[in-house]
């Protein structure tokens, strides 16, 4: 108590009281009160640079506030209680009191649409006929758009339900609704995988909308690779024979007769192809165990799953598979009787390959974000060309100064603001979209430029860098995942959804080598997948298997679900009536004795004809 520390004007403080201004800088950075409570005559430092720090708590208070794709890594830092003063109901005091039909606004909000779709029914019925005149607008406004969420299956949804607790194919049949639910004609609809995310089921009702739309007299062009909306369509353009560079032709036009009648045609051959699935599985090495899960709409369900195998889990919609796997499986919580997982001490690593999308910079593109990029400069750093010219591999970088082009700082073009219009890009006038320097351009390797690289496909890449193994067992994993089509130096703001899923779970696998003891959580990886693609993809995932690795995967897809070793199907539907385990086994045992939703549409091995299977 009577210890001091010395400070450098001479003056002493006590050791006591040093330690909570510690405490305060360290948590609450250079603006804490306490702080400018004991230097009043001092300035905080305004930049970093000049030695602001800005505390440990408005740090994460910041990252929470910007919402980023990784804010999920916050979630131990922050704990989300009721507000006491409004006790959750959002309102003050006189607005939350304000009832209609014996009803407060905050009551309605816990009501699931098809339930506030009966409630202004009845209150439609309870108003007189001057009422009715006064408030029908709003209440036929009401009943439209409730009608549009149920239509498309997503009449338990409640009011308040945060956006970011839906499932994929929940949001997706959310921003599809309003769009779809329309009685114009005359009108082209162009919508680019629809089906994304979707349980066959409504995948079935989705078709139903788009035919009812056709039927008004609209053209709808869907961009698809679900092989039920092919046979549902009635016209087909199938484009080919490759992806990238190896596609951009039509192969085939026509019925769905036509298509499969069509030697070159892959997509044809495929559906006239029998697909039997998987008949040997693989036999579990131990077990993963959740019990008492009842996160969410999740019915305290408890289930097993097999380590070393392929396993799906699956059900309709918002049946509480994702929350099952990323919110209660990967948390491995151990302390307390709900939603306790056990098992996961066996893994090295749990790795997680979920919706959200890769950070979509204008400086990133898939040869950099695969890794890929470092060991290419490296390669051109090591030839004569670059030694005799004194090059390092700092200089086959287009995001450091020294090789780049600093007009356009390595991008290849640059920004024309158009102060009231958008902006437009134009390439670079200096190096004109060459990326480089001339000097760093005119070192070459097997007679290409470090910009000729960046051009190249993943597949021809594998070509040029044979002989490098770094190199070559990067691309061979882009490609084994679908993605042998990319360009190497292609944005990743042109990519879309399944293909930034993909290209994460390539750089994942790259980190592990393939090596076993890691678990993989994979959220529905075949999106964007033709069904041939899917078949290659499927190779990956029983070598990860195969290497004594456990793959638990989120899907719809049936062609991924008949392949696997050991299905959990969740169900029977979605919210409320959803979170219950319908099924365990393998998929053959799903097809043959499984009562839900999901083992209703698993397809024989047969070839489909005339359009059903």
């Amino acid at each position: 108590a009577f210890q001091y520390y010395g400070l450098p004007d001479g003056s002493k403080i006590p050791v006591n009281q040093m330690h909570e201004l510690q405490k305060a800088l360290l948590y609450e950075g250079v603006e804490s009160p306490l702080i400018k409570q004991a230097y009043p005559d001092l300035k905080p430092p305004r930049t970093t640079a000049a030695g602001k720090f800005e505390g440990v708590f408005p740090i994460l208070l910041r990252r929470l506030s910007e919402k980023n794709g990784d804010a999920g890594i916050l979630d131990p830092y922050f704990d989300v209680i009721e507000c006491p003063d409004c006790e959750g109901e959002r309102l003050c005091e006189l607005s939350r009191n304000v009832t209609v039909h014996n009803l407060r606004l905050p009551q309605l909000s816990a009501f699931s649409f098809e339930r506030l779709y009966r409630w202004i029914g009845e209150l439609r019925a309870s108003l007189t006929e001057r009422c009715l005149e006064l408030v029908n607008a709003y209440l036929l406004d009401i009943e439209t758009k409730l009608n549009r969420f149920i239509r498309v299956g997503l009449g338990y949804l409640t009011l308040d339900r945060q956006v970011i607790t839906l499932s994929g194919g929940e949001l997706q049949r959310l921003r599809l609704a309003a769009t779809l639910d329309s009685d114009l004609s005359g009108i082209i609809y162009i919508l680019d995988e629809p089906t994304a995310g979707l349980h066959p089921k409504d995948t079935a009702g989705m078709m139903a909308v788009l035919k009812n739309l056709r039927d008004l007299g609209n053209t709808v062009l869907i961009i698809e690779h679900d092989v039920d909306v092919m046979a549902s369509a009635d016209y087909i353009i199938d484009m080919g024979p490759g992806a990238g560079i190896h596609g951009g032709e039509v192969i085939a036009a026509g019925t769905l007769k036509e298509i499969m009648e069509q030697p070159h045609s892959v997509t044809g051959s495929y559906l006239a192809a029998p697909h039997p699935g998987r008949t040997t599985f693989r036999s579990p090495k131990g077990t993963i165990s959740v019990s008492n899960a009842e996160k969410y709409n999740l019915q305290h369900i408890s289930v097993d799953i097999p380590t070393e195998c392929l396993v799906s889990v699956t059900g309709p919609s918002g049946s509480g598979k994702s929350t099952l796997i990323f919110e209660v499986l990967a948390k491995g919580n151990q302390s307390t009787e709900q939603n306790r997982v056990s098992g996961l001490e066996r893994f090295d690593r749990i790795v997680e390959i979920g919706q959200s999308s890769v950070t979509r910079m204008k400086r990133s593109n898939v040869a950099t974000f695969s890794g890929v990029y470092s060991e290419i400069r490296s390669v051109f750093a090591r030839t004569d060309g670059a030694a005799s010219a004194g090059l390092t591999a700092r200089h086959f970088s287009f995001n450091t100064s020294g090789g780049r082009c600093e007009n356009c700082e390595g991008l290849g073009y640059v920004d024309n603001s158009m102060l009231f219009f958008a902006n437009t890009t134009v390439v670079c006038p200096v190096c004109g979209g060459n990326r480089f320097r001339p000097e760093v351009l005119a070192v070459t390797y097997k007679g290409l430029s470090v910009k000729d690289v960046l051009d190249l496909s993943v597949t021809e890449a594998l070509s040029v860098f044979c002989d490098c193994p770094k190199i070559t067992g990067i691309l061979e994993l882009l490609q084994e995942v679908g993605l042998g089509y990319l360009q190497l130096g292609q944005s990743l703001t042109t990519l879309s959804g399944g293909e930034g899923q993909r290209l994460k779970l390539a750089r994942e696998l790259t980190e592990c080598r393939l090596n076993g003891r890691n678990l993989y959580l994979l959220d529905e990886p075949t999106t964007g997948l033709h069904p041939r693609d899917i078949e290659h993809f499927l190779i990956l995932l029983d070598r990860l298997a195969d290497a004594g690795n456990t793959v638990v995967v989120v899907e719809h897809n049936q062609q991924l679900i008949e392949n696997s070793d050991w299905v959990i199907d969740l169900g029977p539907d979605g919210g409320d009536s959803g979170g219950r385990v319908m099924f365990e086994g393998t998929p053959e045992e799903m097809r043959l004795r499984g009562k839900s939703i999901t083992a209703k549409y698993l397809h024989r091995d047969l070839p489909l004809h005339n359009g059903h299977w």
